[in-house]
């Protein structure tokens, strides 16, 4: 039991090429974080990275980077802090942080806030070769940013765009800058998987697309004799690196009316 805090809200776990796991989560009153050396048997709890915000993603390196996205919303949306919105970074597996500016421009609304763009994961990854990496979007469309210096810089660059909202962003590396990443769009709940290339320079990174996926995943109306609405299930979608090539992704499935409870899995080729 790592804590027994009301309101205890995302917690991600990652494990380090050494072993190191680390877990991060938030309570209302700033990011926490513990380790384990042991295979998750025992945990340390270290200072807590930041004093207010949440913890919306978690990220660990080759040599021991660890990267924290902190934003606005904790304690389960109950605690909305403005002007929290930032990118902490580890070399030295956790023990010490340095913390920036997150890279772009964002509207932060409390997430009540149907007027808003829809925010909860603000992810990062890191490649093999130590690069940094920020995905999120805004009403323009889906934007990328890379850091070589671990946070300090960035070079930004939109990579989608649509004239429905973009939002839920998800993303992973590996190699030396091949990324995949889903999102959500528009009001009918399209969700869509890229797989994109970026280069050593700051040449426009490559995206293949797949065809936009209707989910089974529906919530109750407002009232009892309302239809069932489409829902996302949830505030991102988790995508990997296949063994055998492509790309596999993990959608739920909740669907009470057809008492089809579950999950899906897709696998996605480029063609």
């Amino acid at each position: 039991m790592l804590s027994k805090t009301r309101f205890d809200d995302r917690p991600w776990v990652e494990v380090a090429a050494d072993g190191t796991a680390h877990v991060i989560w938030n309570d209302g009153s700033g990011v926490c974080h513990a380790v384990s050396l042991d295979g998750g048997v025992t945990w340390t709890e270290r200072p807590r990275i930041h004093a207010q915000g949440g913890s919306s993603h978690l990220a660990v390196g080759p040599n021991r980077e660890v990267a924290v996205r902190v934003t606005p919303a904790s304690a389960s949306g109950n605690v909305f802090t403005e002007g929290v919105d930032l990118v902490a970074v580890s070399v030295d597996g956790g023990t010490t942080w340095r913390k920036h500016a997150a890279p772009g421009q964002r509207e932060w609304s409390p997430p009540n806030d149907k007027e808003g763009v829809p925010r909860w994961v603000e992810p990062l990854a890191w490649d093999a070769r130590g690069a940094l990496y920020s995905l999120w979007t805004d009403r323009k469309g889906l934007w990328l940013a890379r850091s070589i210096d671990q946070g300090g810089t960035w070079t930004t660059w939109r990579v989608a765009q649509s004239h429905d909202l973009m939002y839920f962003p998800y993303l992973v590396a590996r190699g030396r800058g091949e990324l995949a990443a889903t999102w959500f769009s528009g009001e009918t709940l399209q969700a869509h998987v890229g797989g994109i290339e970026v280069s050593e320079g700051d040449t426009q990174p490559r995206m293949i697309e797949s065809q936009p996926l209707r989910l089974d995943i529906w919530r109750s109306g407002a009232r009892p004799e309302d239809p069932p609405i489409r829902y996302t299930g949830g505030e991102y979608l988790a995508v990997t690196f296949l063994s055998a090539g492509g790309l596999g992704k993990v959608s739920p499935i909740q669907n009470r009316p057809a008492q089809r409870l579950g999950f899906t899995w897709w696998r996605f080729e480029a063609r």
